[in-house]
């Protein structure tokens, strides 16, 4: 198998350059419009700094496309090998007829109990990260559940179907967003704002807008995101219970990496001093496939302290990380992978590498997809004249 060479990491900066280049900008329009210093700029084209989330985000308005557009997603080596479009068709078709009754000939759902069973065990997969595995089942799922959706009468079934509806809808936005394709995380958010309000559950409603919120981050759009969950927490009364806690401290951790990706880095510490707060009431939590809890929110400070170049930071409270032996190997593999960025710009590479084989082995395929795992390993095969044996390997196996 041939390997990359350090002519082929440009990775988000050699994107950067090239779409500003078909805009017809120079560097100085382009930092003129970004406001974004045109030496900093060409440190990041250059790949001597880190492209942080609040200059890819400013970068990404000054060009007039998404951040996943920057990001090279979806990958066109993964759509080759591993024929992702495959996968993604029959859920999109599935999406589209949702409100469409089953043919004469199709044969009749599940129960709804079974049925419950079934996307639970869905949901035990999310947090393990199978994603590949999740997608094959969801087409005929969807079918499924909108057929009772269609045919039962208000009460207590619709409820639950209108409940299973829209976690299902949202794991399609986990798998879609996961693997890169946006248009379909998108689409299945659409649908989940249409089934929360009718579960009876405003903890749905709560999360679709969580998620929403991390689809316009993705665009760029940080200060809606932020907007969006905070009228979500205006929304969600505290009634007391512990799964509607934990929805609202995500929705704090959403609100922290929103404000720090546009620069907000006092608002960013006002969002983790309440999640904080809100995660010392219910300890770790697992309610909704969410992940909910103090080692959560020391995770989320790690990021926040990395958004803003603070690398040192983020690996001191790295370390200070204690993953529970039960951890979900999905919110494990984040973990990782964010330290093994802070690592890789404080010039540890060998311990970036660790990190990042550590994620691989966790939650192998987020990690394979995972947009910061692609710019890391850009970056450690640039910062050596010949790269280890291994480094090439992995770079190979996630597609750099």
């Amino acid at each position: 198998m041939a390997h990359p060479t350090r002519q082929d990491t440009g990775g988000i900066g050699a994107r950067i350059a090239d779409v500003s280049a078909l805009r017809g900008y120079s560097l100085r329009e382009l930092g003129r419009r970004a406001n974004v210093s045109p030496s900093m700029l060409s440190r990041v084209i250059n790949g001597q700094r880190e492209a942080s989330p609040a200059v890819v985000s400013a970068v990404a308005r000054a060009l007039s496309v998404s951040i996943s557009v920057l990001h090279g997603q979806p990958y066109v080596h993964q759509l080759q090998s591993d024929q992702l479009d495959r996968l993604t068709t029959p859920i999109s078709s599935a999406l589209d007829d949702w409100d469409i009754p089953l043919g004469e000939d199709d044969p009749p759902p599940r129960s709804l109990t079974d049925l419950s069973a079934t996307v639970a065990g869905l949901e035990q997969q999310r947090a393990r990260a199978e994603y590949i595995e999740i997608a094959h089942e969801l087409p005929a799922l969807l079918a499924e559940v909108n057929a009772h959706v269609l045919t039962q009468r208000p009460g207590h079934a619709l409820e639950q179907a209108a409940w299973l509806q829209a976690e299902l809808c949202r794991t399609v936005y986990v798998v879609g967003r996961q693997i890169g394709f946006q248009d379909l995380a998108r689409l299945a958010l659409s649908r989940m704002a249409v089934a929360a309000p009718r579960s009876g559950d405003p903890r749905q409603i709560a999360i679709e807008r969580w998620d929403r919120a991390q689809l316009m981050a993705d665009a760029a759009r940080h200060d809606r995101g932020v907007l969006l969950v905070k009228q979500a927490l205006k929304d969600l009364d505290d009634d007391g219970q512990r799964a509607t806690k934990a929805v609202r401290g995500a929705l704090h951790l959403k609100g922290a990496i929103l404000s720090s990706r546009r620069g907000d880095a006092g608002g960013a510490d006002d969002w983790l001093e309440a999640a904080g707060e809100i995660a010392e009431e219910t300890g770790e939590t697992r309610d909704y496939g969410l992940v909910f809890g103090p080692v959560n929110v020391v995770i989320h400070g790690m990021s926040a302290s990395s958004d803003r170049d603070r690398h040192a930071r983020a690996l001191e409270k790295a370390r200070k990380v204690r993953l529970p032996d039960d951890y979900p190997k999905a919110r494990a593999g984040h973990y990782w992978v964010d330290r093994a960025r802070a690592e890789t710009w404080t010039a540890k590479h060998g311990d970036a590498f660790t990190s990042l084989a550590k994620a691989r082995h966790v939650a192998p395929q987020q990690t394979r997809y995972h947009p910061g795992v692609h710019e890391t390993v850009s970056t450690l095969l640039r910062a050596r004249a010949k790269a280890p044996g291994e480094l090439l390997e992995f770079a190979g196996w996630c597609g750099v």
